[in-house]
């Protein structure tokens, strides 16, 4: 489903883009019901938006230990 990206309380530059050469530039806005992600560099692409429950299995799955590709 798609739903507009406007949350009220705006959004706020994640902490973890300030560093290295600048090019991880991501922004969260949430509410009450809903957390969103966006790039900061492509905002013409929109972003991700998950209900509350949903955002922390997101962000579990994120941290997980990948298995290398040759």
């Amino acid at each position: 489903m798609r739903r507009d990206m406007t949350i009220s309380g705006g959004w706020r530059k994640s902490s973890y883009s300030d560093g290295g050469d600048g090019n991880n530039c991501v922004e969260v806005a949430s509410s009450p019901t809903h957390i969103s992600l966006r790039d900061t560099k492509a905002l013409h692409r929109g972003g991700l938006t998950f209900s509350a429950p949903a955002f922390r299995p997101f962000l579990d799955h994120l941290k997980s230990p990948r298995p290398r590709t040759p």
